[in-house]
């Protein structure tokens, strides 16, 4: 399993707000080309993201099921690759002051993933993971300030 944590400045609800739209997974979720299409519901549990991911000309379709959703607090997703298999992503959300501690951990449920668990494995997914969640905290303080500024969201 490879684990991350990340105080982020900002509130829960606002790193929520985040999490919960599914179009804007490709803003900061690492190696996301494209999201696809995301569900009205996202993210009730059931609902369905459907991201491309990848590099270069290596790219393949990805599906991310929510399995477990408790706003402003914790979002379970499997994701799904195919016959690449599927993981487990587990985000929480635990409030730190007015700020967000934000831990991530990631575990392959099935295919070759599991047969490769371990150090050198968890260690890449680790370091993808870090940079996913400084992608992550950078969008969540920017919009902060230009909401606290009462400047546009998502400009710079």
């Amino acid at each position: 399993m490879a684990r991350n944590r990340r105080l982020i400045l900002s509130s829960p609800s606002r790193v929520w707000g985040l999490l919960s739209a599914g179009h804007r997974y490709g803003e900061w979720v690492t190696g996301t080309q494209e999201v696809i299409a995301t569900d009205s519901n996202w993210p009730e549990v059931g609902a369905r993201l459907q991201v491309r991911v990848g590099v270069g000309p290596l790219v393949l379709d990805d599906i991310c099921v929510v399995r477990i959703c408790e706003p402003r607090r914790r979002l379970e997703l499997e994701a799904k690759a195919g016959h690449f298999g599927a993981a487990r992503i587990a985000m929480n959300l635990i409030p730190w002051g007015e700020n967000t501690l934000f831990v991530l951990d990631w575990h392959p449920l099935r295919g070759p993933g599991t047969r490769m668990h371990g150090m050198p494995v968890d260690y890449v997914v680790s370091i993808r993971n870090g940079m996913m969640l400084t992608k992550l905290a950078r969008i969540a303080v920017r919009e902060h300030h230009h909401r606290a500024s009462g400047g546009p969201i998502g400009g710079f």
